[in-house]
């Protein structure tokens, strides 16, 4: 009862900005609910003059619902398909994320950006978005300014990629006939799901290709979520050493990110019931759910961001988004033409 009058208010508030946003992601996927609930939060943090009542319910919402979130995602991945069906891509997967990381970390120390918003804006960019800043928040121990950062700056490149890149495919002189080409393209070079199936949908529609550029995109996309596993047990082993050298009193257990191995226990339940003849439409629910739950944190996000502050400081991370999206896109041209899949 003590944890419900703490925490009731700051929940009901981000629910409250968390069920317009996810409706209106619903009919706006490129910019998607999660994006929605950070900018409603942050203009209602505007004007909530008093938020003492809600900041429990809000910093559980924002740090605990986002866990649950992504170990809910992992009841949307079927391992054994995914290595499958992905298995042509994961060069061009690996390349990416390198390619993504080594960019944030040389700008991170050119530029003097801070450690947290580098890390997340690389990996952000690298894997899957705002997924994955869901999931390295928490090893990491992000700020909610930082997350929101993290997450404006993916969400500004994701709508660039969605909106431009179906007719960049046409100039580069992807294959009109098959989806394959621009498929596997907007899996490795579009950072969230919503904009890859934005521009893998925009594809099939421009070339009368059903569904087929999309179920490849999709494929590759789940391929690359897969990275987040091995991404945040590195992160936190590399935070626990940094961590055992600054104090004595250290403890791994209080940093491992131990909802990364419910989101592998999720992973694992959904292929076992997948390869047992279980209706992958089962799982459906549960993927929804996360998805809301990824919407509900972003509220809480945005209402612990300071907007003034984030453009204000805005601009250096904004030069890294931009740079790591534009390395992603070229060294996936570059993997599929040494491939010759384009």
């Amino acid at each position: 009862m003590t944890w419900i009058h703490e925490n009731w208010k700051g929940l009901s508030l981000c629910l409250a900005i968390a069920v317009p946003a996810w409706l209106l992601g619903q009919q706006f996927p490129v910019v998607g609910g999660p994006v929605i609930a950070i900018l409603l939060g942050m203009i209602l943090a505007l004007l909530l003059r008093d938020k003492a009542p809600y900041e429990k319910g809000i910093k559980f919402t924002s740090k605990k619902i986002l866990q649950y979130a992504v170990i809910l995602l992992g009841f949307g991945l079927n391992l054994r398909v995914i290595l499958e069906t992905g298995r042509q891509s994961l060069p061009i997967i690996a390349a990416t994320i390198a390619v993504s990381l080594v960019t944030a970390y040389a700008l991170h120390r050119a530029m003097r950006i801070p450690s947290r918003v580098s890390v997340l804006v690389g990996v952000g960019s690298s894997i899957c978005g705002g997924s994955a800043i869901a999931a390295t928040a928490p090893v990491i121990d992000a700020g909610d300014e930082e997350v929101a950062q993290a997450i404006s700056i993916i969400f500004f490149f994701n709508v660039l990629a969605a909106i431009l890149f179906p007719n960049f495919g046409v100039l580069l002189g992807f294959s009109q006939t098959s989806g394959e080409a621009f498929g596997i393209f907007a899996g490795t070079a579009v950072n969230d799901t919503s904009s890859v199936t934005a521009a893998a949908a925009t594809w099939d529609a421009m070339h009368g290709l059903g569904s087929a550029t999309l179920d490849k995109a999709v494929t590759v996309k789940l391929t690359r979520t897969l990275a987040i596993i091995p991404i945040t047990l590195v992160l936190a082993l590399l935070r626990a050493r940094k961590e055992k050298s600054a104090a004595s009193s250290f403890s791994l257990k209080q940093i491992f990110p131990f909802f990364i191995l419910y989101f592998i226990g999720a992973s694992l339940i959904t292929t076992i019931a997948l390869s047992l003849g279980a209706d992958a439409a089962v799982f459906a629910p549960v993927k929804e759910l996360s998805k809301f739950f990824i919407v509900l944190a972003m509220a809480a996000i945005g209402l612990n961001t300071n907007i003034v502050k984030l453009i204000r400081t805005g601009g250096k991370p904004l030069v890294m988004g931009c740079a790591c999206w534009i390395s992603i896109t070229a060294v996936s041209l570059v993997m599929q033409h040494l491939l010759g899949l384009w």
